[in-house]
């Protein structure tokens, strides 16, 4: 297939398709006649294919050259199915059993033939049912101080790390996706955002009108754009997120590029703040009272987990460029290096909660919204469940420099949730 023009596949061409592909024979069996496929695709970008065959089930993801969610008008190039291959590649080195293991990779056709999860679910779906995975906080945060970290100059050769930086700079246009959707479009009227309306109506007005909040989220993008501290994962929500009780896996790092540390974190505590906010419009008689509780600590559990690891990796890993053990430790100055990690992770914190803030506002106001809003039937109920984290997130990013705990920020999320404050 390398010297075919790219073509999409479909369930009916598909096994004649890949019928020559080694690692789909081997996984599935030698008769492509057998190979059974469905397409399950249900995000914004991509088709993805579950695959059974006599031996095995694989998934296979392919490109496509627009934005699924948007159609043909919007373009997109099939490349970002490259820079997800070499993404996972990295990610398995770094932490490894928590990504889909990679069994083929086509660049021309931009298709990637991985691991099939089973009996995992998408982490979102897990969380609007109700489910409560035991070890996902732990595994989730040991995830992010270890990919963010060892993909850092704390830890890579500063050649190999300028080079990684080289080839993931050419992620442009989802580059250019997050800095627009994420950053800029929530707070204008831009041509694709929605949101419930008009429940929403004069809250969005008082928003987009809030100047103190537009220049935080300016100055998030400018951090965003010029950050290029490590490679990151790039769309770090709870539908990236495979999960049993007894595992977790990440997928889905097709917008990874070298930015800024604490914006993956960010990222996917914003989600589970966002899920904890809907949490009444999926309740009667409230039930959902001990799912709340559990998901203000599995925030708490993701952030002191990645705190801790992030702290033990700085100590035994720190073989990169910045903050060099000859500087401190080989000078018997443990003391100062401590100084420093403190001084770093201060920043991280800060840094953290703005991204959270700005990813809640662009997932109620933007294009791209959470099914965890989205399944609330009850408009009214669910403008209220938004309005409550619009202006939590709002409190994130504003006045991020100023927060010093998970305790307090939970204090307010409870008080906001009980509508105790508006």
């Amino acid at each position: 297939m390398q010297d075919r023009p790219f073509e999409a596949l479909s369930v009916d061409t598909l096994a004649m398709r890949l019928a020559d592909v080694a690692a789909m024979r081997d996984k599935l069996g030698d008769d492509p006649t057998g190979w059974r496929a469905r397409e399950v695709g249900d995000g914004n970008l991509n088709l993805v294919f579950i695959v059974e065959g006599a031996r095995g089930t694989v998934i296979v993801k392919q490109a496509l050259p627009y934005v699924r969610l948007v159609g043909d008008s919007w373009p997109l190039p099939l490349k970002r199915s490259f820079f997800e291959y070499h993404a996972l590649t990295r990610q398995a080195a770094r932490a490894p059993g928590r990504v889909p293991e990679i069994f083929h990779f086509d660049e021309t056709q931009a298709l990637i033939v991985m691991e099939f999860l089973s009996p995992h679910i998408i982490l979102r779906k897990a969380l609007i049912e109700g489910r409560r995975p035991p070890h996902m906080a732990r595994d989730l945060g040991l995830f992010l101080a270890r990919t963010l970290f060892r993909g850092s100059d704390l830890c890579m050769r500063a050649g190999e790390r300028k080079a990684d930086l080289a080839l993931f700079a050419d992620n442009v246009e989802l580059c250019e996706i997050t800095e627009n959707l994420v950053f800029s479009d929530p707070y204008f009227d831009a041509p694709m955002n929605r949101h419930t309306s008009p429940q929403l109506d004069l809250l969005v007005a008082e928003l987009r009108a809030d100047r103190d909040l537009k220049v935080e989220a300016q100055r998030l993008k400018h951090r965003f754009a010029t950050g290029a501290e490590t490679l990151v994962h790039g769309d770090m929500h709870t539908g990236s997120v495979m999960v049993t009780d007894d595992d977790t896996f990440v997928i889905d790092p097709e917008f990874a590029f070298y930015g800024p540390m604490a914006f993956d974190v960010g990222m996917l505590l914003a989600n589970f703040w966002m899920a904890y906010f809907s949490q009444r419009g999926h309740e009667s008689g409230g039930e959902r009272d001990a799912m709340r509780a559990y998901l203000l600590i599995v925030i708490s559990k993701c952030w002191d987990t990645f705190h801790t690891e992030f702290a033990l990796l700085w100590r035994t890993e720190r073989t990169g460029m910045l903050y060099q053990r000859s500087l401190f430790e080989d000078q018997g100055d443990a003391l100062g290096a401590e100084q420093a990690r403190h001084r770093l992770m201060r920043d991280l914190w800060t840094d953290m909660l703005g991204f959270a803030g700005i990813e809640i506002h662009r997932r109620i106001l933007g294009l791209a919204h959470n099914a965890e809003f989205e399944e609330i039937e009850d408009v009214d109920m669910r403008a209220a469940c938004e309005a409550r984290a619009l202006k939590f997130g709002r409190h994130l990013a504003v006045n991020r420099h100023g927060i010093q705990s998970l305790a307090e920020i939970g204090v307010l999320a409870e008080t906001l949730d009980r509508g105790e404050i508006s």
